[in-house]
């Protein structure tokens, strides 16, 4: 038992480690201040912000909340199952008009999400991603003329003399291009897998959920920081080193989007991710972590 003490001791302190640094990803995702403080910097990035709320936070989750209070109830009230005040014997008679009001009932309702909410979840997201690159844009734009202070600007240079000897590794004209769109395609196709290896993980027995949490605060993680990577101009190289070095921190900067959207419904979720995801989208281009 006394050789086992080092070990012991030795995955204690990695414990620990991890979990200081899960604290620190998941406080720099909640400092929602900084987004403020640079929407007031740009006014670009506080339209975009704006529209972001508008889009996904007004029309979308408020037609899932007219939906499930206004127009479910009204149908259950005009095409009821049953009448409380109907015996027995009368309710068998109208067994059969129930039912087809039960049918009728589900019919409108699935129409509503044919022709509404789906094709909204498709514009919604289409669109949404499009704002976030130019939320990335002017978020970047913003911190580059906020004044930073010293200690911001030591490790601004620092990253940019970092970048320079990237830059310098990387072939000039058309090879450099090349590297970079297929760093591009490589980047994508392992976030593409790496989607469903989540989606699976969820399947795993009594681990699943848990397992599924994690991964998905990666995904998170990694799709926010991205942007600023590609602005910063990180080899893919760069990036998953820098990453797999602080997986918890990343598991940490992750989960509060997760959180937000775990325990709802597919649509639900996918309306409270999105109106999350711009604040927590903007935290790495003022993160003050490491050199990300």
């Amino acid at each position: 038992m006394e050789h086992m003490k080092p070990l012991i001791e030795a995955l204690r302190t990695k414990l620990k480690q991890a979990l200081i640094l899960w604290a620190e990803g998941f406080r720099e995702a909640c400092c929602l201040h900084r987004v403020i403080v640079l929407c007031r910097r740009s006014k670009k990035l506080m339209i975009r912000t704006g529209q972001c709320f508008l889009l996904n936070g007004f029309i979308f989750l408020g037609s899932l909340f007219v939906l499930n209070s206004v127009v479910i109830p009204t149908l259950q009230w005009i095409l009821p199952d049953h009448y409380s005040q109907t015996n027995c014997e009368a309710m068998s008679e109208f067994h059969g008009v129930f039912k087809f009001y039960s049918f009728l009932r589900g019919f409108l309702i699935q129409l509503f999400y044919v022709f509404w909410f789906y094709p909204l979840y498709v514009f919604s997201f289409i669109l949404s991603n499009l704002w976030y690159n130019d939320i990335a844009t002017h978020g970047f734009a913003a911190m580059g003329r906020s004044g930073p202070s010293t200690v911001e600007s030591s490790k601004q240079n620092d990253t940019l003399t970092s970048d320079s000897k990237v830059h310098a590794a990387r072939p000039a004209g058309l090879g450099g291009i090349m590297i970079g769109i297929g760093e591009q395609v490589y980047s994508l196709l392992l976030l593409t897998f790496f989607f469903f290896e989540v989606y699976a993980a969820g399947f795993i027995p009594y681990v699943g959920k848990a397992l599924n949490f994690v991964l998905l605060s990666w995904m998170y993680a990694y799709y926010c920081f991205e942007y600023k990577w590609n602005f910063t101009e990180w080899g893919l190289e760069k990036r998953l080193d820098f990453f797999e070095t602080n997986w918890a921190f990343f598991a940490g900067f992750g989960s509060p989007c997760v959180l937000a959207i775990f325990f709802f419904s597919p649509l639900v979720g996918y309306g409270f991710m999105a109106v999350l995801f711009p604040l927590v989208h903007l935290g790495p281009f003022s993160c003050s972590f490491g050199d990300c």
